[in-house]
């Protein structure tokens, strides 16, 4: 493997491992926002907002590992989300949710419009990136529908 080609898969673990970070924080948003609620309010947030985003984290993260595996790079291991500390109400811990799930989209998006991931030669890869991107995707209208319906 060239030295370039090394480098250019390198640059897009950094850029899949940054995406990570912001879906992780997305989770710890959303955590510590279902941590407020009453139960049958948990429970809707649970299915509508953490469950997508929990699949983009573990998609996100197979994808940086299965990736880095078969490049024969360096596995990197991912440390869990940090607790959000409480104090924010429900709306702004979900509004902090969807930015950092919109970011994390976005690097993905930027990196798919980039043609790396074409480049590197890696079909799991794009499919695993578009996975990710589709269970991102979902979060902004869950929230936005989530925020109106509670407290009613």
């Amino acid at each position: 493997m060239s030295t370039q080609t090394t480098q250019a898969r390198k640059d897009l673990l950094d850029v899949v491992a940054e995406a990570i970070a912001q879906i992780g924080r997305a989770l710890a948003a959303l955590g510590t926002a279902y941590e407020g609620l009453d139960e049958t309010t948990a429970d809707k947030l649970e299915e509508d907002l953490f469950r997508p985003v929990q699949l983009a984290y573990g998609r996100a993260q197979r994808a940086h590992t299965s990736f880095a595996q078969r490049s024969g790079l360096r596995v990197r291991t991912f440390a869990p989300p940090a607790q959000v500390s409480p104090g924010r109400s429900t709306a702004e811990l979900v509004d902090r949710a969807v930015t950092a799930a919109t970011d994390a989209d976005n690097a993905l998006s930027t990196l798919q419009d980039s043609m790396l991931p074409v480049e590197v030669g890696d079909p799991q890869l794009r499919e695993d990136l578009a996975q990710t991107r589709q269970a991102l995707a979902a979060v902004a209208p869950r929230a936005q529908a989530f925020t109106r319906s509670y407290g009613r």
